[in-house]
């Protein structure tokens, strides 16, 4: 191989004279001669480098973002984005918006709320606990933000507790209150409340790791007013639409006025301006 290599390079070296002898190291003729030059380790080593190149291709890993997104699709919320492979519309209120692509990770979630050690359980999905949470998270905002500005009167007169410790004179207003209720001790109370909440919703999930229930994410099948009693499939997505979208809204707006009454004394109370 070395000398068919080098007989190679002297034929081409060989030619290159040529030309420039028969051109008299014209300008033409000396660009002639240096591309011949130049070609001849290119044509001898091009071969073995694709050959590398294709090589090492071939023995490169499947990438797991492969798995995460659909390539010949792009997401409705990022077009530059591909689509999670897991957001197909399917869902109420799935729009593909999800730039880092958490509900593409395979994961079993049900041993956050049950030791797999205990039983063995189907498990619980990622697009399934993630909505969960969602709902969850926009359910409590919204009633936080609400809560948050009729404390400070924003509807026309504070909305307090009846008795003196929750008077505007105590609590002056709802950013300081957290603070307040936690010296006083009065915040035990919501301590207890929300872990009988969490136990209580925790035990459906488990039901759902096990395959007992095959209720929807975050369905707890509170209705007492019956807003989607004889509803049609239709009316009722549309409710549960209207659900998510102020739920990821209070999100929002709850995170906002907490930033903002926390800038300064001025601001911690309604409107939460500094004038």
């Amino acid at each position: 191989h070395d000398s068919a290599l080098l007989g190679r390079v002297r034929y081409l070296s060989t030619t290159a004279a040529k030309i420039l002898y028969n051109n008299r190291l014209t300008m033409k003729g000396f660009s002639v001669a240096v591309a011949a030059m130049l070609a001849s380790p290119a044509m001898a080593f091009a071969p073995a480098a694709s050959n590398s190149a294709a090589s090492k291709m071939d023995a490169m890993p499947e990438r797991g973002w492969d798995s995460m997104v659909d390539p010949t699709e792009r997401s409705k919320a990022c077009p530059w984005l591909p689509r999670p492979i897991n957001l197909d519309g399917s869902m109420v209120g799935d729009v593909g918006f999800d730039p880092l692509y958490l509900s593409s990770i395979p994961k079993n979630f049900a041993g956050f709320i049950q030791p797999p050690s205990w039983e063995e359980t189907e498990g619980i999905e990622t697009l399934y606990w993630m909505r969960e949470a969602e709902l969850k998270h926009g359910r409590v905002a919204m009633m936080a933000w609400f809560g948050w500005l009729a404390t400070d009167g924003a509807f026309g007169f504070p909305l307090r507790f009846p008795g003196e410790l929750y008077s505007v004179e105590s609590i002056p207003n709802a950013y300081n209150a957290h603070n307040i209720l936690v010296d006083q001790g009065s915040m035990t109370f919501m301590l207890v409340a929300a872990a009988v909440v969490e136990f209580c919703t925790g035990a459906a999930l488990v039901q759902v790791s096990k395959g007992e229930n095959d209720r929807e994410a975050g369905d707890y099948g509170l209705d007492p007013l019956s807003f989607l009693k004889d509803k049609s499939e239709e009316e009722v997505n549309r409710m549960k639409l209207r659900e998510l979208l102020n739920g990821r809204l209070a999100m929002l707006a709850f995170s906002g006025v907490c930033t903002q009454a926390a800038l300064g004394e001025a601001s911690q109370s309604f409107p939460y301006i500094d004038f």
